[in-house]
């Protein structure tokens, strides 16, 4: 079993250690955070700082375990190691469908559902019980947050995140860094750098 690392130690990578526990692929082995504030170990799980990942690079793999999708980005930049370092984690209740390409670095957790032909990108989390439908091109660091749904045909911009419960019709293009409120209703292509909420979905800010 390859051992992973979490990159991060909060309430998002609490949920993120129960997948790799049920994993038949990989073993939870610690954390690494920059709010550790020494190297120790406990019942045999390390827990570092993250200056420190380069000691760890050649043995271990890695997710970064934080659900903001600016400071995975950023924290991806900073550490310096190789993608295909970073694991793709898939919880086992989950419905992945006929050619879904999922990228390095990303999550897909409980009861999910992923429908044919859907590509997600590096660094994303498909959130608890999401339902991404056929044909979906889902980019790098997104968020598609507990309970959403993407009908088929949907595109997603990167660093973006669906708030829980949305639901997005389909063939709608989001862009960049735009976040969809919880339990809107999308119906009209979204910009980049937008908040949008309501039923249909509306901008509040740029």
């Amino acid at each position: 079993m390859k051992p992973i690392l979490l990159i991060g130690n909060g309430g998002h990578a609490k949920v993120i250690k129960d997948i790799i526990k049920q994993s038949e692929d990989y073993s939870f082995k610690g954390y690494l955070d920059d709010n550790i504030n020494e190297f120790h170990e406990e019942n045999n799980i390390i827990y570092d700082r993250l200056e420190n990942i380069s000691n760890y690079a050649n043995d271990y793999h890695f997710i970064i375990s934080i659900g903001n999708n600016e400071v995975r980005e950023t924290i991806y930049k900073k550490v310096n190691i190789p993608i295909e370092k970073y694991s793709i984690l898939i919880h086992p209740t989950s419905s992945i469908g006929s050619n879904v390409k999922i990228g390095y670095g990303s999550v897909v957790m409980a009861n999910t559902v992923i429908n044919a032909d859907t590509s997600i990108g590096k660094h994303s989390i498909i959130n608890t019980g999401a339902i991404v439908e056929h044909d979906n091109n889902i980019s790098n660091f997104v968020h598609v947050s507990p309970n959403s749904t993407l009908t088929g045909g949907v595109t997603v911009g990167s660093k973006s995140q669906i708030g829980a419960s949305a639901t997005v019709i389909p063939q709608i293009n989001i862009g960049k860094n735009t976040i969809v409120g919880a339990g809107s209703t999308v119906v009209n292509d979204i910009g980049d750098n937008q908040i949008v909420v309501g039923t249909p979905a509306k901008p509040i800010r740029r």
